[in-house]
């Protein structure tokens, strides 16, 4: 699913195959639009852009944690990206001229492969669990860890800054 681009140095030992410093559960499933990876949006404006919405179902067990979520406009998803390679330290991504270390970069390809997603709430029934979402950039039956209201307040920071894009100005 994940070809060594050149460039790219992967870990001497698959962090998949060590022993754990912690322990995680998953809470739910995401249903959304895209099943296989070539598919798949590569962030949140591409896949509002491509439309079709997602859903978030909570399993049984978590869906009390759901009360007080209704009000909130959008939501922090953090995802499990299960068939991601976790072992490629630098990876070169194909829009980049050069590789980058895996934390200056959103892939999904990373030691820990949580995917984090801002979405907007279109619906949400706490009985069923489900949350109804604008868009997702997850593959379909991608795992969640946890869910977290999105306060812009707190959340969003006007003067964040990023490297220019290559080939851009």
């Amino acid at each position: 699913m994940f070809e060594q681009r050149e460039g790219e140095v992967a870990l001497s030992v698959d962090p998949a195959g060590q022993p754990g410093d912690a322990s995680l559960v998953f809470i739910g499933r995401i249903a959304s639009p895209w099943k296989l990876r070539e598919e798949c949006p590569k962030n949140m404006d591409a896949a509002r852009e491509r439309g079709g919405g997602a859903t978030v179902t909570v399993d049984t067990l978590y869906r009390p944690g759901l009360a007080g979520l209704a009000g909130f406009s959008h939501v922090v998803i953090l995802s499990w990206f299960e068939k991601a390679p976790r072992n490629l330290i630098v990876q070169k991504p194909r829009h980049a001229s050069d590789a980058k270390g895996v934390f200056a970069l959103r892939s999904p390809a990373r030691p820990n492969p949580i995917g984090m997603h801002v979405a907007r709430i279109v619906a949400l029934d706490v009985d069923a669990g489900r949350i109804e979402l604008d868009a997702i950039d997850a593959l379909d039956d991608t795992p969640v860890i946890d869910l977290k209201p999105y306060f812009a307040s707190v959340d969003a920071f006007p003067d964040a800054a990023r490297p220019v894009k290559e080939g851009r100005a």
